[in-house]
């Protein structure tokens, strides 16, 4: 007979730094596009496991001297080869159990709402687009609006379906959404990856998290996001079973181009002059001029694709202002992640370049 604790024990095992385990009916209030109970609708149970990042990849950040070992390492190394193999390992052993593993690795899926901040419609990355409008004669713009996915049988929803990672990490009670909408755990703070599966076998859930409140409500992450992407007062609510989940409103496209490019004062990667000129203010987004949306972040990929000429590891100019804030508020006095370190992250003043 499989059991919860035999799942969990395959996935320290494995690799896996922690594992927590839902029912399917906590996902009751997600809307139809993001409910991943139209993946398999025979699954009971949902296994969430979470993939640590070292602190040490945001040290080069931190300093400003070293910037591809965050994407590489925490981004795409973890998403993409060590949380996939730790998958696979745990869903031999679900199904040599005689039931059925879906996996669900951390992916950037295209399904009908946009994976960014999803709104109605097909999109696809500005890094994709680019690569439309190099092979097309019609504008990338033309592109977003093609239907790309439709459900396969009346009732189902269209592939490829993308749930919502987060609110996934808080109905299996790993942790909680914090007000930088990151995903907190009191071991890790933000600093992990999350990997899904989901299974036919009823496995005993888990109880939402219900210890000490992670976030500390001290908006250290909307004073220190660069693009000023994080409301201080405004902020979305939801519910996953019974608990409430409350985040910040997030301008998630201005989120994206700075995550990406950082802007002026923090991308050391493309000259000062390229900023001055902006003439045709395809960079007003990363200067912090109004709201974002999908043409002004292409249009911010278009004007530095030439100083960024593939999209391995989605750039280097990580940003990652909200994350770091975040690390250094929670290893404070009463933070969950005191005592963790022998020495902080942050031992002085935030760098910022002088242009």
């Amino acid at each position: 007979m499989l059991t919860s604790q035999m799942v969990k024990e395959a996935a320290l095992a494995a690799g896996a730094d922690l594992v927590g385990i839902g029912s399917m009916d906590r996902f009751a209030n997600a809307p139809p596009e993001m409910d991943p109970r139209y993946l398999f609708p025979e699954a009971k149970s949902v296994v969430g496991m979470v993939f640590r990042i070292p602190r040490g990849v945001q040290r080069g950040i931190e300093e400003g001297t070293q910037f591809y070992q965050y994407p590489s390492m925490a981004y795409g190394g973890i998403n993409e080869i060590f949380a996939p193999a730790v998958l696979y390992r745990v869903g031999k052993v679900i199904e040599d159990a005689g039931y059925e593993a879906m996996l669900y690795r951390n992916t950037g899926a295209r399904g009908v709402v946009s994976d960014m901040d999803a709104s109605p419609g097909n999109t696809i990355s500005p890094e994709e687009q680019i690569e439309v409008s190099r092979h097309a004669e019609t504008d990338a713009a033309h592109h977003r609006t093609v239907q790309f996915t439709r459900p396969v049988r009346e009732g189902a929803v269209a592939p490829d379906l993308q749930f919502h990672f987060r609110l996934a990490g808080v109905a299996c009670g790993l942790g909680e959404i914090g007000w930088s909408k990151m995903f907190l755990t009191p071991e890790f703070g933000p600093l992990q990856r999350l990997a899904f599966l989901f299974t036919d076998a009823e496995l005993e859930p888990d109880p939402l998290y219900n210890g000490p409140p992670i976030c500390r409500m001290c908006k250290a992450c909307v004073r220190s996001c660069p693009g000023n992407c994080l409301s201080e007062t405004e902020s979305i609510v939801t519910y996953v079973g019974d608990k409430k989940c409350e985040w910040a409103k997030l301008d998630e496209w201005k989120c994206y181009a700075f995550y990406t490019h950082a802007g002026r004062y923090y991308n050391p990667f493309v000259p000062k002059e390229v900023f001055d000129k902006n003439e045709n203010g395809e960079l007003d987004v990363l200067e912090g001029k109004g709201p974002a949306n999908e043409e002004s972040v292409t249009n911010v990929y278009k004007a530095l694709a030439g100083y960024f000429p593939n999209w391995v590891g989605y750039n280097m100019a990580k940003c990652g202002g909200c994350i770091r804030a975040c690390v250094s508020m929670l290893e404070k006095k009463g933070g969950a992640m005191e005592g963790r370190f022998k020495a902080p992250l942050r031992t002085k003043k935030e760098w910022k370049l002088d242009r």
